[in-house]
């Protein structure tokens, strides 16, 4: 039996779900978010995936601060099977991590030269763990999606642009994410009474695909295999995606249902397309707290 890329699976069913064939958004609702940690797009999507996916189940993470959100799998393609199997096989095991984004009010994304990824920097190659909690490597992706509100429509939202991209389009150094994900020691007896404590967090900002103009208010997978569109013939290429570490490139391939794209385009290479500030060492101070009085230095 042949069986199908995960990724590409989920990219169709959630393409399908969150937009009309005419490629306009449709509408959704949500819950009530109950507390800070607590995401209900995350559980929106994943109850679309484990119904939209009809061979494969998906699993949301069982509690907050858990990375990745989402993992889809075969239990009879991963079950007794060597993690090095496991690692690079997209019709067996990936994980999904939902980063979701906002619009200013300029309607440009938020955060589009740089988006938090909090303590976990993105990876195209993830850790999770076996029921007898022993580590397994998986390939790593992530789902971007700009949700906005719908004026008068209470807990009413949708989707104006949409993108699940392969993590090594973000970051390929997995010897960092492990050194982030890993046991860390805190700074404790801090303060006068020495009840204080630091946790020394890292914090990690990485690239904002939806910061690209070319993927804005479009939906489109990323994928390491140039050659979906003979596997999926509802998919097309709409560009080559390169990044460049140093002298070296790595190559991507973009893609979007073929009613989603216009019969002229042409399909044409983006070189490191994602806008990125130039960056200093320093952090920034606090915010100073200004009075409407002069004190005497004296």
């Amino acid at each position: 039996m042949t069986y199908s890329d995960l990724i590409v699976e989920a990219f169709m069913v959630l393409r399908n779900e969150f937009y009309n064939p005419d490629g306009i958004p449709n509408p959704y609702a949500l819950r009530d978010k109950r507390s800070t940690q607590d995401d209900p797009l995350d559980e929106h999507i994943s109850n679309i995936l484990k119904v939209g996916l009809k061979t494969a189940d998906c699993i949301r993470a069982s509690g907050p601060l858990i990375t990745p959100d989402l993992v889809l799998f075969r239990p009879e393609l991963c079950r007794d099977v060597p993690n090095g199997v496991l690692r690079n096989d997209l019709t067996r095991i990936v994980g999904i991590e939902v980063k979701k984004i906002e619009r200013t009010g300029t309607g440009v994304v938020a955060r589009a030269s740089g988006l938090d990824y909090n303590t976990t920097p993105p990876c195209g190659t993830i850790r999770v763990y076996d029921v007898e909690n022993k580590p397994v490597d998986i390939r790593g992706f992530y789902l971007f999606v700009c949700q906005e509100s719908i004026s008068g429509r209470t807990n009413t939202y949708q989707l104006t642009a949409m993108v699940l991209c392969d993590g090594n389009v973000l970051n390929q150094d997995f010897s960092l994410y492990l050194s982030a994900i890993g046991e860390r020691k805190k700074k404790i007896h801090l303060g006068s009474y020495k009840n204080g404590a630091d946790r020394t967090r890292p914090m990690f900002i990485f690239a904002n695909p939806l910061g690209a103009p070319e993927l804005d208010h479009f939906v489109t997978l990323i994928h390491p295999a140039q050659d979906l569109e003979s596997l999926n013939k509802k998919l097309g290429l709409v560009y080559r995606l390169f990044r460049s570490a140093g002298k070296k490139e790595s190559m991507f391939y973009c893609y979007r249902i073929k009613s989603d794209i216009p019969q002229d385009h042409a399909v044409i290479d983006l070189r490191d397309p994602f806008p990125t500030p130039s960056r200093v060492t320093r952090t920034q101070s606090r915010g100073r707290f200004r009075l409407p009085v002069r004190v005497s230095s004296t």
